[in-house]
């Protein structure tokens, strides 16, 4: 090795502590002119999402380990100044949900990391990779702490915490697996309207159990970082499917289906579309959107016979 997926990585982390510190509001003094400065209504102030991408990227091209980003903040991939180049990928979605800055929902940064494939000059076909070929993939969660969830290809899903105090992640968790089967359902039922008649179905058995048992709890944040990181620690199972409003879905494959599924593979749990599994789906475009089913591999299983069942009518 060359040490550069260590850099790689430490480059990251780093960029994350810096989101985290964002996130948390420090230095929110200053913008609301504490220190008598002039600027009450922060008009200088970058908004999150925009400055946590520009801190993963010059993160990314300063660790010399990257030749390709695609980041969910811009359109065209990110390619590395030729001086600075690495042999890796990265996807990334630098600031996750972030529509829930405002109310302070728990949101995250999600990442994939990839080998460079082809000797061709890097560019944003790089990063159209099936998920199968990951190094590495995770998420950072900000909410009542900051976690790193991290997963590699060689081993299983670890968990880190960060400490405040002296700036580290510290391994809390160790190739965690998650529960066989659940007892939570999460997806978005606002959009019942737009369903695919299998999802209704499904549904329906979680809430209206025919052998008697007790109907499952339904839990949606809205935050696909935080509900993911739900369905990982307590089990059970998180839907954003097709329906007849977005027939692709609406997450997308690279920065966020792709090191999600794997994250929930690794700890032996099923991500698919319905149809396929999210890792197999051989990529078209950097911003391409599928629909993800992810979670407990008993509770994934049987939303897929319904689908089976629905596909054969």
């Amino acid at each position: 090795g060359t040490g550069e997926f260590t850099q790689l990585l430490n480059s990251l982390c780093t960029a994350i502590k810096a989101i985290s510190t964002a996130v948390r509001k420090a230095g929110i003094a200053n913008l609301y002119g504490i220190a008598g400065s002039t600027n009450v209504t922060g008009d200088q102030v970058k908004k999150l999402d925009i400055l946590s991408n520009d801190l993963v990227i010059n993160m990314l091209k300063s660790s010399f380990s990257t030749c390709v980003i695609v980041s969910e903040e811009n359109k065209d991939a990110v390619i590395v100044e030729t001086e600075k180049r690495g042999k890796y990928i990265v996807c990334i979605d630098p600031l996750d949900g972030s529509s829930n800055i405002d109310c302070l929902v728990s949101i995250g940064t999600i990442f994939a990391i990839y080998r460079k494939v082809s000797p061709d000059e890097p560019s944003g076909k790089d990063a159209l990779q099936p998920g199968r070929n990951l190094v590495a993939a995770g998420y950072a969660l900000y909410g009542s702490a900051t976690m790193l969830v991290l997963a590699t290809s060689a081993g299983g899903v670890n968990c880190f915490m960060l400490d405040p105090a002296i700036g580290e992640f510290i391994l809390v968790d160790r190739d965690v697996k998650i529960k066989k089967k659940g007892n939570i359902y999460s997806l978005n039922e606002g959009y019942a309207k737009y369903f695919d008649p299998a999802v209704t179905e499904y549904l329906k058995k979680k809430k209206f159990p025919e052998d008697g048992s007790s109907p499952y709890g339904g839990r949606y944040i809205g935050s696909m970082v935080a509900d993911v990181h739900r369905t990982l620690v307590y089990g059970g199972i998180f839907l954003y499917p097709a329906n007849s409003k977005s027939p692709k879905g609406k997450l997308r494959l690279l920065y966020e289906c792709n090191p999600m599924a794997f994250v929930i593979e690794k700890a032996g749990g099923i991500a698919t579309t319905g149809h396929q599994a999210i890792l197999d789906i051989v990529p078209e475009d950097i911003h391409q959107r599928v629909p993800v089913v992810l979670g407990s591999p008993d509770d994934v299983k049987e939303y897929l016979e319904i689908v089976k069942k629905h596909s054969a009518k």
